[in-house]
């Protein structure tokens, strides 16, 4: 199963039923030669030796697997571990796939790396990325996400991206993918649209899939080494849902570890306030590619929310749509009380402060572990910290 998914997607970029090309054709021969260059530079030394050299001594990878014993101890029954990419160079898993497209970006010759951010995180790691790699960087961001996100905000303008405040639509993390788009159609040829997670038209779930499947690799030989034995569950937060396949692809041959990702339930799934895609969503196109969309009868994709910025996103990558077909992984959703529940919970017990975005997944191991044995363990992908979160969690919760 693992190779047969690594095998995907398809020569047309599907995943199934999902993913593809959807744009215009003069875009097609953009991404084909994108898809072209990542095939002959991912097999060179060169570009996987200043990759791997650079998740070491740059990211600081590989990141720990750590044992919530206090947390364990308050829930009660199964043991809860978290691969720690929190601690990563940039605060989260995005700069795995960031340090990837950037290099790219400067082995084809490109001008200027363009991207959308929700949490700031994925605009961070590329901002850092690009900085590295001496790239000129534009980071379109929802209004709404900049003033919950401010530190994030002010960690891109030091590290030097021209950050565009996106004012249409929901100004969040879907309208700022449509203005960057926008921007980078001006100038395909010598612009580079780094996307933020494993959604978007082929090659970028794919590659975005590949760069951070290191995650689960060091997952699978760290667990084995510590524990004499593999998790019996993974989870992991699912918006677009990058950090989740990062995660899941290493073990999908391993029929005893089940996977769940983990979708916001916001206000609740009897509300219009929820991005649960994958529960709730039907097949549609979406940002030149095709998944489960929440979407009006028309297909026109609906207003979404989260109380995560980077999980308030209509879509998903074709990937869970796939898995989620073939009952590999299963989806299940958390709201905005058990998430800040999870936060806090986690924060005080452990002293880990959890992104948002992660605590859903939090949240849900904390409420599976209650219904099993102690002999059980489940690994959460703590997929990045929250300090870019205090502030408004603060606030919010009038601490």
């Amino acid at each position: 199963m693992a190779q047969q998914f690594l095998d995907m997607p398809n020569k047309d970029g599907y995943f199934g039923e999902y993913g593809g090309q959807i744009i215009p054709p003069e875009l097609k021969a953009i991404m084909d030669d994108i898809n072209a260059s990542y095939d002959k530079v991912r097999e060179t030394a060169a570009f996987q030796d200043e990759l791997q050299e650079l998740y070491a001594d740059y990211v600081g990878r590989p990141s720990p697997i750590y044992f919530a014993r206090r947390l364990s101890e308050k829930v009660g029954g199964a043991k809860i571990f978290f691969k720690r990419e929190d601690l990563n160079h940039t605060g989260a898993h995005k700069i795995n796939h960031c340090l990837g497209e950037a290099l790219l970006a400067k082995y084809m010759g490109k001008t200027k790396v363009l991207a959308e951010t929700g949490a700031g995180q994925h605009g961070v790691a590329l901002a850092a990325a690009c900085a590295l790699v001496g790239i000129d960087c534009e980071i379109h961001m929802g209004e709404i996400d900049i003033a919950k996100e401010h530190p994030n905000v002010t960690r891109m303008k030091v590290l030097g991206c021209k950050l565009v405040p996106v004012t249409r639509g929901t100004k969040t993390l879907k309208d700022a993918v449509d203005s960057a788009f926008e921007e980078y159609v001006k100038d395909p040829v010598n612009f580079f649209y780094a996307i933020g997670s494993v959604v978007g038209p082929h090659p970028f779930p794919r590659m975005v899939r590949d760069f951070q499947s290191i995650v689960g690799i060091e997952a699978r030989e760290q667990f084995q080494a510590k524990q004499g034995c593999l998790p019996d569950y993974l989870m992991a937060c699912v918006g677009g849902g990058s950090n989740a396949i990062g995660l899941f692809t290493a073990f999908l041959d391993d029929e005893n570890v089940q996977m769940i990702g983990v979708e916001p339930a916001g206000k609740g799934l009897d509300t219009p306030d929820h991005a649960a895609t994958l529960t709730l969503g039907t097949k549609g196109g979406l940002h030149g590619f095709e998944c489960y969309i929440l979407q009006n009868s028309e297909g026109e994709p609906l207003p979404v929310y989260s109380i995560a910025s980077g999980l308030d996103y209509p879509g998903v990558g074709p990937q869970h749509c796939y898995l989620k077909d073939i009952e590999r992984v299963q989806y299940e959703t958390i709201d905005d009380k058990e998430c800040l529940e999870a936060f806090m919970t986690l924060s005080r017990l452990e002293g880990i402060i959890p992104a948002l975005e992660s605590a859903h997944a939090v949240a849900a191991a904390m409420k599976l572990a209650q219904t099993l044995p102690a002999d059980k363990n489940i690994l959460v992908n703590l997929s990045g910290r929250g300090d870019k979160d205090i502030d408004f969690v603060a606030e919010y919760l009038s601490l």
